[in-house]
């Protein structure tokens, strides 16, 4: 984002330049002696430099504007709040005497804030002193070595000649750690012989299946390579220096012929992962750009698969060029509570023809960005599937143009942080429940927000505006927005799929390329299981070590291995600190939305 932002502003510093010089030079070109001698001629000159210096003096208006607005946002990038804040809580009390349906719920939030703060304190202190009383002491199942304190020579000779003696050994133990031990497994595999034949081999019980033809290795070697390439973000050469701190220095190629092995090994759990993904009831989607290295050879016209035919597309397209890479995209699509899977898809280009293939029979909830691409697959002739907007999206543009008028913008962004309080509330609720609350508060709130938005205060700002613009954004996608309000199940944004698109920002920054379009597929898949793991809290190279093995061997479904119900038959596997953490955040931010709807 830095390097794009320092390049935009030379772009634009340039632009700025060349139209300043150009100005400069036109103005001077022209000087009393070279006018025509004729008068009508000269006006007709004076007129045609007039015309020429008025639009470039416009050019670099705009230029100027633009270079301004570069900056603010490079300013904002490097040094810049990244959340959106209030600076003063009490904006977002809101009184509404003249709606009394709204007041009494909003009254009624306040009533149940004092329970909610009182049940939350008491929780809270509990805890923390549960805590407190907890031993100190490591894990029982790690290993103990003892080691005794030698008694230093003077001392000794003391107890030696009986001036002292030695009263007890006191016990106090230091943590120590060492890198992973890698360690062969030995297979002793019994071989027979009839009793006519004793010298001649007639069958033998073999060992369990392993990857790969020689199977030198297990699926654990497997596991702990694609959850460093794809959970922890390592690249192989990095991986090399991991591995060999604990003795075992494998190849690149070793480290890759691994990970094909186990991609080939899970390809059918991800599929059923899109099947009950698309079975859902909701889906939200976000996309990140990554490069793939142009191949050496143009692959053979398969007209039964779209991604080799967009491929040979692009790649003529960028001989053309003479580019030595072309800019593919990497797909997230996210389900909801039914169908808790992330999973990604790889596209060589930057065509809707991802999304529209990927949703082709869908007929659920769809929520992604507000442009054009996605608008025209959700929205197609034909189209079952009914469109949801991200109201972080929408209150982040109004948050970014509130010194526009901030007077103007308190009021939105207090409504839009009002429906985010009810969300907050409701987090831990069946969905029944959380549709009460929304039908009962949310909708509420949102047409007090439609009617302000179309009501004098909003139309009065400046057209030209950013706050302007946010307002028509919010105008604009008004259905879209609202459509969480009917279901429980459905999410107010896309903030988790958003977060998702960070598993691949930081991915790319250590592996920096694909190297094939089979390999985008094959990571995909490997980055669907990754991240749906670490969805449900998993130790997930433990999952990914289980999962290979059983799906090598034949030995479980695929139905079986998915993240949520393997969740439920390992709760050892489970990193129960990661809920208990999620558990504490939620309930410190329902804690201060409790605290703001009692102040007065």
């Amino acid at each position: 984002m830095t390097q794009k932002n320092l390049y935009f502003l030379c772009v634009l510093l340039a632009m700025t330049t060349c139209a300043l010089s150009e100005w400069r030079y036109s103005t001077n070109m022209q000087n009393a002696n070279e006018l025509p001698k004729d008068l009508d001629t000269a006006h007709e000159v004076i007129v045609t430099q007039s015309g020429f210096i008025m639009e470039l003096a416009t050019k670099n208006e705009k230029l100027e504007k633009e270079l301004a607005e570069a900056q603010a946002a490079f300013a904002k990038l490097l040094a810049g709040n990244r959340s959106e804040k209030f600076v003063n809580p009490a904006q977002q009390l809101l009184e509404f005497p003249d709606d009394k349906e709204l007041q009494a719920v909003l009254d009624a939030a306040k009533r149940e804030a004092e329970e909610a703060l009182q049940k939350i304190t008491y929780t809270r202190s509990a805890r923390k002193e549960k805590t407190k009383l907890r031993s100190d002491e490591f894990p029982a199942h790690f290993r103990r070595e003892e080691v005794t304190i030698a008694i230093p020579a003077d001392t000794q000779k003391l107890i030696d000649e009986g001036k002292l003696i030695l009263l007890r050994y006191e016990a106090k133990e230091v943590m120590c750690y060492k890198p992973a031990e890698p360690y062969v497994k030995r297979f002793l595999e019994p071989v027979f012989a009839i009793v006519e034949a004793p010298k001649v081999e007639a069958f033998r019980v073999e060992m369990p299946a392993a990857l790969g033809e020689q199977g030198k290795y297990d699926a654990s070697v497997s596991a702990a390579i694609i959850n460093g390439k794809f959970g922890l973000h390592i690249p192989y050469y990095r991986l090399q220096d991991v591995f060999s701190s604990s003795g075992w220095t494998p190849t690149r190629s070793t480290i890759d012929y691994q990970t094909d092995l186990a991609a080939e090994a899970i390809e059918e759990l991800p599929k059923l992962m899109i099947r009950r993904l698309l079975a859902g009831q909701y889906v939200g989607m976000d996309d990140t750009s990554v490069t793939l290295l142009m191949p050496t050879e143009i692959p053979e016209v398969n007209q039964e698969c779209s991604r080799t035919m967009r491929l040979i597309e692009k790649m003529h397209e960028a001989k053309r060029k003479q580019e030595k890479s072309l800019a593919a995209k990497m797909w997230a699509y996210s389900g909801g509570t039914d169908a808790p899977y992330d999973v990604f898809d790889f596209r060589v280009s930057r065509h809707r023809d991802g999304p529209a293939e990927f949703l082709a029979d869908y007929t659920g909830h769809v929520m992604a960005d507000c442009y054009s691409g996605n608008l025209s697959v959700v929205l197609a002739p034909g189209s079952s599937m009914t469109r949801m907007a991200c109201w972080s999206h929408a209150r982040r543009h109004v948050y970014e143009a509130r010194e526009v008028d901030l007077s103007i913008s308190a009021m939105p962004l207090a409504l839009i942080n009002q429906l985010y309080d009810i969300e907050r509330r409701a987090l831990d609720w069946s969905n029944d429940m959380r549709t009460e609350v929304r039908q009962q508060e949310s909708k509420l709130l949102l047409n007090r927000l439609g009617e302000w938005l179309n009501g004098p205060v909003a139309k009065s700002v400046l057209p030209a505006s950013k706050l302007a613009a946010a307002f028509n954004y919010i105008r604009t996608h008004w259905d879209a927005l609202n459509a969480y309000v009917a279901d429980g199940g459905l999410p107010i944004d896309n903030n988790w799929v958003e977060r998702l698109m960070k598993r691949v920002a930081v991915g790319k920054k250590n592996w920096l390329f694909i190297g094939s379009l089979r390999a985008g597929i094959r990571n995909a898949n490997l980055m669907t299981l990754v991240a749906s793991a670490h969805r449900q809290d998993l130790d997930v190279q433990e999952y990914l070590r289980d999962v290979i093995e059983h799906l090598n061997r034949g030995t479980a479904p695929p139905s079986e291995l998915l993240p949520d119900v393997w969740k439920a038959s390992h709760p050892e596997a489970v990193r129960t600190y990661r809920e208990v953490e999620r558990r504490d955040k939620a309930e410190l931010a329902r804690l201060r939305n409790a605290t703001r709807r009692l102040l007065k």
